[in-house]
């Protein structure tokens, strides 16, 4: 197929759109919610009420309100039904017709969805991911195109490097800067790596991306591909993800059959093929090293850098790796131009940044944000603050971040900012906490983590994060000391400084952060501040 079968194939699923398209969400939350009984009800009462010529029922992915799921939304009408149970989906279809939906009525124009920008999620919730000729409908498979047709492989590494597109998987490394090293290094073999192995607590970025858009990945990773030369790439996704790796293992073998995968692509010299790997859920396979050693068959643990990846990687060949958010921002950069995309944003960060939002708040789920949108517009506008409380702090970044107190809600949200008060950006995990919240707890909770998930290689990294959480348990039994605090910031300053890789240099930010804005919940804890335990009881003196 070249690029006018593919303008076909677009054309030809246009015309054959009906009056309404009900979009029914069939992602991981909203089926947990029974959405795709809902989704078999709007079918089977469209039939009954003879609307099945006028209605298209749709099994789209997340449309980012997972708080408020199951959602059902009706185009072109932009009516959305909230918490959609199978009984109502009678009702729903009725409405077409002029009657009353016995469903919660939302809104669109709520700040939720008001006052985001998607680009990586702009056809979630609006195709069908398990269908390729509904992404192509939309334009899919165009950017791939463009790049094959009309851009030499140069010229996409420089639009990239021009866009200012970071590395959304946390470290955030110039994405341009990483293809051009790939690019420029010589060798008869380069391989290109998707990194999906997206297990911070409470994020569920990567996961949805996939379940809701696997062309969008996929369409990223090739043109990525002919950017660096690399006529092989893996898609690294970890086995608590099923709904994603079956969508994906399809969206491959039908872009392998619309030739969009495999040999000559569209038509053009160009060969491109993806494999699966499925990860056993070590959450140090998110490590770029380390996920390269478990690709290879090897138990996942990191090595030291240099060389780097870019140099040697899979195999000892070249490789490149970014994350499922990074490649989903390719296509849209190739077709509307670096200047387009470095337009959004800050002017260290550009672009878009997916979160998810979860934790003591009233609006929670996916949000595509613009960079440079402050905290306090994300929690307290869109997220509509915590129910019946106060914001006391939100965590970003996961284990490797940081919380970021109430009064420091007006940061604006991007790399160089969040840095500066003590967390991250990471892969997108944003969570809010309320004023009954232990910080304690909470930095007890992702040093247990961070001990669970170290693989083990590098004694400060094993040790002191064992070392920590034993400290912070004892803080919690009020069985500490001074000396046991300072004990616990100087092991956090060698966990920092000496670990092997970014889990242990990262391990101790929960802890250092919760110090630093709340120290007198540390203090508060300790033994000289009047606390006692007889017989296992605490006592005030």
């Amino acid at each position: 197929m070249d690029r006018e079968g593919l303008l076909e194939i677009a054309e030809a699923e246009k015309n054959q759109r009906k009056r309404h398209r009900i979009h029914c969400c069939t992602s991981t939350g909203c089926q947990a919610a029974s959405s795709l009984d809902v989704k078999k009800n709007l079918t089977k009462a469209a039939k009954e009420q003879g609307l099945s010529d006028e209605v298209d029922i749709v099994g789209v992915g997340c449309m980012g309100f997972c708080g408020n799921g199951p959602l059902v939304e009706i185009e072109p009408d932009n009516q959305l039904y909230e918490t959609v149970t199978p009984d109502q989906a009678e009702g729903i279809i009725s409405s077409l017709k002029g009657g009353n939906a016995s469903a919660a009525q939302g809104n669109l124009h709520h700040p939720f969805f008001s006052r985001q920008m998607p680009i990586v999620r702009e056809n979630s919730g609006k195709v069908d991911p398990e269908r390729i000729e509904d992404y192509i409908a939309f334009g899919g498979y165009q950017a791939l195109c463009k790049a094959l047709y009309d851009m030499t492989p140069e010229e996409i590494v420089e639009e990239v490097r021009q866009s200012g597109l970071r590395g959304r998987g946390g470290g955030g490394f110039p994405t341009g800067l990483k293809w051009a090293t790939v690019a420029k290094m010589p060798g008869e073999r380069k391989y290109l790596i998707c990194n999906g192995d997206e297990g911070d607590p409470g994020a569920f970025m990567d996961r949805s991306v996939l379940e809701s858009d696997p062309h969008r990945v996929i369409e990223g990773m090739a043109i990525a591909a002919y950017a660096v030369g690399a006529e092989h790439g893996y898609i690294y996704v970890r086995a608590e993800y099923p709904l994603a790796i079956k969508r994906l293992e399809k969206a491959i073998k039908q872009a392998k059959k619309y030739n969009l995968l495999g040999s000559q692509i569209l038509d053009s010299p160009f060969d491109f093929k993806i494999d699966i790997r499925i990860g056993a859920g070590a959450f140090v396979c998110g490590e770029e090293t380390a996920l390269i050693q478990s690709i290879e068959g090897r138990r996942g643990n990191p090595v030291p850098r240099p060389p780097y990846p870019a140099e040697k990687g899979l195999w000892t060949y070249p490789t490149l790796i970014n994350n499922v958010e990074t490649f989903g921002n390719i296509p849209p950069i190739v077709e509307r131009g670096s200047e387009w995309f470095s337009g959004i944003g800050t002017e260290n960060s550009k672009g878009t940044k997916i979160f998810a939002l979860t934790g003591k708040i009233e609006n929670n789920g996916l949000i595509e944000v613009p960079m440079g949108i402050t905290l306090r517009e994300i929690v307290e506008e869109m997220g509509g603050g915590v129910p019946d409380g106060e914001v006391k702090a939100v965590q970003t970044g996961g284990p490797s971040g940081g919380c970021i107190p109430e009064n420091l809600l007006d940061t604006p949200v991007d790399y160089d900012s969040l840095k500066e008060v003590g967390s991250m950006m990471g892969s997108g995990g944003m969570v809010v906490m309320d004023k009954g919240t232990s910080m304690v707890a909470i930095a007890q909770f992702y040093m247990d983590f961070c001990r669970e998930e170290s693989c083990g290689k590098c004694i400060p990294c094993r040790a002191g994060t064992e070392q920590l959480y034993a400290l912070l348990t004892k803080l919690l039994k009020k069985q500490a000391t001074a000396a046991d605090l300072a004990k616990m910031e100087a092991l956090c300053e060698m966990v920092k400084s000496t670990s092997l890789c970014g889990l242990g240099m990262t391990a101790p930010s929960p802890v250092v952060s919760t110090l630093r804005y709340f120290r007198d919940e540390y203090e508060e804890l300790l033994q000289e501040r009047g606390y006692s335990q007889v017989n296992g009881k605490v006592t005030i003196g």
